[in-house]
């Protein structure tokens, strides 16, 4: 007995589409695509020519639309103009009245007043006049008299600085005096010799320098007022 072949037949696609025929289509076709209706040259100008005018509702929407603004706007500024009208009446009548309040009060202060306004007036013209004799004298000085001046800083100046150096020599002394003093009174400690009579002489010299001090102050200040 022969063996006996399992495999199963290869069908080619193709040629089973081939053996059904031809598929019917239900859509339209390449074919009704290609020879479609279609419009001529100058069809399509009036076309054209109907879009750039744009529709008539449209145009009759926006008509509408600016005649409402024109109204808004007309009833906006007629509000405007009334309120300025009050308010420059308001401003009118304050005016008036500030007015007649001035006239008043200016009547009534006016006998007061000119007595005052006079004095002020004599009293600016006395100013005046000084200043203009200051400018002329100021004009009319001489290049000495600005000399002198300076030469009068320079002497004040130097005066000034003889005061300073004669305060320091003056504080120098007064340092080297006590520092000796110092000195002396641990040199009397050191030695324990120091009994009633030292004691006495110390005091005896300290009094002595004390008074030379004030006589030395007292002849500087009468050199400096001289």
């Amino acid at each position: 007995m022969g063996k006996r072949d399992n495999r199963v037949a290869y069908m080619n696609p193709i040629a089973m589409a081939r053996s059904r025929g031809p598929i019917q289509s239900s859509g339209p076709t390449i074919q009704d695509y290609l020879n479609r209706p279609r419009p001529t040259w100058e069809e399509v100008k009036e076309q054209l020519e109907k879009k750039k005018k744009g529709s008539k509702a449209l145009a009759e929407f926006e008509e509408k639309m600016n005649e409402n603004w024109k109204k808004e706007l007309e009833k906006h500024r007629e509000k405007l103009l009334s309120g300025n009208e009050s308010s420059s009446k308001k401003r009118q009548k304050k005016k008036k009245e500030k007015k007649k309040s001035g006239r008043y009060s200016s009547s009534s202060s006016s006998s007061s007043d000119s007595s005052s306004s006079s004095s002020d007036s004599e009293d600016e013209d006395k100013k005046q006049t000084k200043k203009r004799k200051k400018k002329k004298s100021r004009c009319h000085k001489s290049p000495e008299s600005s000399v002198s001046d300076s030469d009068s800083d320079s002497k004040d100046s130097s005066k000034k600085r003889k005061k300073s150096k004669d305060v320091t020599e003056k504080e120098k002394d007064t340092k080297g005096l006590s520092k000796k003093r110092k000195l002396y009174d641990d040199r009397a400690l050191s030695t324990g010799s120091s009994s009633e009579s030292d004691y006495e002489e110390v005091q005896a010299k300290r009094k002595k320098s004390g008074e030379e001090r004030e006589r030395t102050a007292r002849q500087s200040q009468e050199e400096k007022e001289a």
